[in-house]
């Protein structure tokens, strides 16, 4: 499309799909170059955290020891990306979470793909990184263990509702006050937390990016459907949950690229 943008209602508030002027605006360039950098910087740390676990102790990086690890290593990760991004593009970091903010009208369409294929990007090149700077190591791709592939789903979906819900909570909605100070550090807890529950059975990505980038490197998709479905529908019914009963609109703004 290339005239103004549209919008259709829907029970939480709208969807609005913008145009593909979007994709040559500055502002939206700058956003997703910061979203780009952001993932690197998540994807780098995160995926880092299991190869140098592996390097140091030889040890499982699902064992207890290396969740652990993993959760600090995603969980301070995360709050610093979110951070560094959330005046420039809202700090998403995440397809997930970017779905769940068009879902709740707060994103347009096409803002969205932006930030998709800059967060798509930014987890490739940390994982070409890894492998130059590791002498040939590949981050490890995520997998499906000690349970089925639907208990896999149901963990993803459950994980990312927890992860979006959060953000809503302590970023999107207009009422969060002061507590938006400390969102970011609330978004990083709540993946450490999960890293915690969900790393044994899923890796507990919930986040396509995340998952997507050890995926090419190491060109492993067996599950891979698994970590771009289970968060997008966890993202979805955490934005249609809060956006129903908890945000309260006092007015309808055009929904930008920021929470």
């Amino acid at each position: 499309m290339s005239g103004p943008n549209q919008y259709f209602n829907v029970p939480f508030r709208r969807l609005a799909i913008g145009n593909a002027d979007e994709f040559r605006q500055a502002g939206a360039v700058k956003a997703a170059v910061a979203e780009f950098i952001s993932t690197l910087i998540f994807v780098f740390a995160g995926s880092g955290s299991s190869l140098a676990y592996h390097k140091i102790t030889g040890g499982d990086p699902t064992s207890p020891a290396g969740l652990v690890a993993a959760a600090l290593a995603y969980g301070l990760a995360l709050f610093v990306a979110v951070s560094v991004a959330a005046n420039i593009s809202g700090g998403h970091v995440n397809p997930a979470v970017t779905f769940g903010l068009f879902v709740g009208g707060n994103i347009t369409l096409f803002r969205g793909l932006l930030y998709i294929i800059a967060q798509l990007l930014g987890s490739v090149v940390a994982c070409l990184l890894l492998l130059f700077t590791t002498g040939g190591l590949n981050a490890p791709a995520f997998t499906v263990s000690g349970v089925s592939v639907w208990s896999a789903l149901v963990f993803e979906i459950v994980m990312t509702f927890g992860l979006v819900y959060t953000v809503y909570a302590t970023a999107v909605d207009p009422k969060k006050g002061e507590i938006g100070i400390i969102a970011p550090l609330a978004i990083g807890l709540i993946v450490g937390g999960n890293i915690l529950a969900g790393g044994p059975f899923t890796g507990a990505s919930m986040n396509p990016a995340v998952s997507f980038g050890p995926a090419l490197i190491s060109f492993s998709w067996t599950y891979q459907w698994i970590y771009w479905l289970g968060p997008f529908i966890g993202a979805a019914i955490a934005a249609a949950v809060y956006e129903i009963f908890f945000i309260s609109h006092s007015h309808e703004a055009v929904p930008g690229s920021e929470f």
